[in-house]
Order: C-alpha cells, then sequence, then structure tokens
C-alpha cells in the first residue's frame, strides 16, 4: 500500500506535507505510511484515499488484477484532442506501452517498456521474439493511462517505421535513457526504434473535476 500511495502522490505532483494537510495527519506518519509495512484504520485509510483523488480499494491493490476502466463512467465526460505537444508530454521519457505488428499474417499486439530519445520511440527485446518482427514495417505503438477513481483518461497514438538499432553509439543512447530493465526478464538486448511519422491523441476528462 505504502508503494501505491507514493506513486499516487508523485502523479499529483504533491509533497508529503500537502498530502498530510489533505488528509488530516502529520508529515511524519505519511511517510511511515510510505516507507513502512503500516496498517493504518480506516479513518485514516478514507481520508488519504480522499487526499489522493483515489479509492481505498485502489489504495489496497485490490483493483490490481482488473482491467483498465472497470469503474463507473463519469457524468458529463468531454473528449479533447490532444496536440502533438501535449502527446509527447504525456509520453514523457519512458513507460509501458502495446506494440501491434503483423506475425505470420496475424495481428498480434505485445506490451513493453519503452524509452523516449529525442525523436526516436524505442524498446528492448529478443532478437526472435513477437515485438521484434515490427523491425522494418509500419508499426503503431499505443500508450494511455486510466484514472479510476475520476473516470477519466487519454490513449496516444505513435505511428512510424521501426528498425533495428545495430549502431553502437545509438544503442549505448538508449541504454543511458532507458529508466528500467524490461519487466518480463534479462536477455533483452535487441533495441527496436520507431521513428513517428504521426503521432495523435484524446483526453476524456469530466466536467467539474478540474482534471
Amino acid at each position: 500500500m505504502g508503494r501505491r500511495a507514493t506513486l499516487r502522490r508523485e502523479q499529483l505532483g504533491l509533497s508529503r506535507e500537502e498530502v498530510a494537510a489533505r488528509a488530516g495527519a502529520s508529515p511524519d506518519y505519511v511517510r511511515y505510511v510510505e516507507e513502512q509495512a503500516a496498517e493504518p484504520d480506516i479513518g485514516f485509510l478514507l481520508r488519504l484515499a480522499g487526499a489522493l483523488d483515489t479509492t481505498v480499494d485502489e489504495l489496497a491493490g485490490s483493483t490490481t488484477e482488473l482491467p483498465a476502466g472497470f469503474g463507473a463512467a463519469g457524468r458529463h465526460p468531454e473528449v479533447l484532442v490532444l496536440s502533438p505537444e501535449e502527446c509527447r508530454e504525456r509520453l514523457s521519457t519512458h513507460g509501458i506501452g502495446r506494440v501491434a505488428v503483423t506475425l505470420r499474417d496475424t495481428p498480434a499486439v505485445f506490451p513493453v517498456n519503452y524509452t523516449v530519445a529525442g525523436e526516436l520511440i524505442a524498446y528492448r527485446t529478443h532478437a526472435d521474439s513477437g515485438p521484434a518482427a515490427a523491425a522494418g514495417h509500419q508499426v503503431a505503438l499505443e500508450v494511455d493511462h486510466i484514472d479510476e477513481a475520476m473516470s477519466q483518461g487519454w490513449s496516444v497514438l505513435v505511428v512510424g517505421p521501426a528498425h533495428v538499432v545495430t549502431g553502437f553509439y545509438e544503442a549505448q543512447r538508449l541504454d543511458e535513457h532507458a529508466h528500467t530493465a524490461p519487466w518480463v526478464g534479462e536477455g533483452r538486448y535487441q533495441w527496436i526504434a520507431i521513428r513517428p511519422t504521426r503521432i495523435t491523441g484524446r483526453r476524456i476528462r469530466v466536467t467539474g473535476t478540474g482534471g
């Protein structure tokens, strides 16, 4: 729970002091909850969830096995078109996306840990894996975020040609930009880079949330 609370606080750009003030607690106790195996009472959990604009179930991890979008739709949703600059801002520097490729004339989608390095968006994989089949073809990479608590979110689609990174210095540059190893394990050293020719995005905002 502490890791989820910390991640949510960082997503909102809040300090421990700000969360503590919202939850009616001391910053030291918020630190304790984030860093230790704490078991706070339901009253504090409700206040903490409110301070972090989320739910107790989310903090407790009760929804981790559910697909995104399980929550109720918000009232008066508004669909906004994201500019290329806003899309790139949401892509940030790294994260998890889904790359769409064709394998033996059959469409397939794979989750990948991606990294943004200048104009390129790249991911590491096995040379003979499904995601590696993107090389030499036009591919699509989708990245999205769903905020169950606020019934809103966004989605960004990147389209462009993919290639195998063979140059030593280019691979080294990508290694330096990578913030994490692939979640699925070691042995994935082949960089596949996408040079975007089109970046589009949509955002669902619920009127009155200020999001």
